[in-house]
């Protein structure tokens, strides 16, 4: 029943927020997420953005709408397993929020450089990774001292413990951390997707398939092609 409810919360705040990404940045946004195109064909999406955002921005409003597009586009690459590209994209995207962290600090610039560091950390080495991984919850504990209510900095604070490998992990924490998020963060489409899909993963890490699947068709409600989270749904 709680989960139900939770549920049903997430999708009403969804309804209730208006759309933060503009619009030009939306396109890039939702290939990546519905993952029916492949790098490549995202690729002009991905330039496109960039256009846009240096025709509107400058400065560091541009810097971090660049940082933006870097991750997304790393996200596209590491998504078609290329990960030697995708490196580079979190390189620079983490060098333009970093600029702007040690500028004009605040919620959006500490957020990219967790979000482009926690993917490169995904990618390793293991080396890279361990001198790194630490400093995603730090950056983003940084964003929440802006906005304690940022859903996409909160959910970074919690995936370390669902996605940590063992003994690092402590998926139960986590599950609790990522509804949590959806009653106290203001969330987003893809907040949300990121944070159901989480839930599921951990659920099915557990093998508790039962609980992993209405979290996992929630994911699909709001990215139905997602590759990634129909794939933990086939699993028995």
């Amino acid at each position: 029943m709680l989960t139900l409810l939770l549920l049903i919360m997430g999708l009403f705040k969804m309804s209730l927020n208006a759309e933060t990404t503009p619009e030009w940045m939306i396109p890039l946004r939702e290939a990546v997420y519905e993952q029916k195109l492949n790098a490549a064909e995202i690729e002009p999406l991905y330039i496109a953005a960039k256009a846009a955002a240096a025709e509107q921005y400058s400065g560091t409003d541009l810097d971090l709408a660049i940082s933006r597009c870097e991750y997304l586009m790393g996200r596209a690459f590491q998504d078609s397993k290329q990960n030697d590209a995708a490196r580079p994209r979190y390189r620079e995207g983490m060098r333009l929020a970093e600029k702007v962290t040690e500028t004009a600090p605040n919620t959006e610039a500490w957020l990219l450089l967790a979000q482009n560091l926690s993917q490169a950390c995904s990618l390793g080495p293991w080396t890279y990774t361990v001198a790194n991984g630490l400093n995603v919850e730090k950056y983003a504990k940084n964003a929440l001292t802006f906005n304690r209510r940022n859903a996409a900095a909160q959910y970074l604070i919690a995936a370390r413990w669902v996605f940590a490998p063992s003994p690092f992990n402590n998926i139960k924490k986590g599950i609790e951390m990522m509804e949590a998020i959806i009653q106290d963060g203001d969330t987003g489409k893809e907040d949300l997707f990121d944070i159901y899909s989480a839930i599921g993963y951990g659920y099915v890490q557990q093998k508790k398939y039962a609980e992993a699947r209405p979290w996992l068709l929630k994911s699909l409600e709001i990215y139905p092609t997602n590759k990634y989270a129909g794939g933990l749904l086939e699993k028995r």
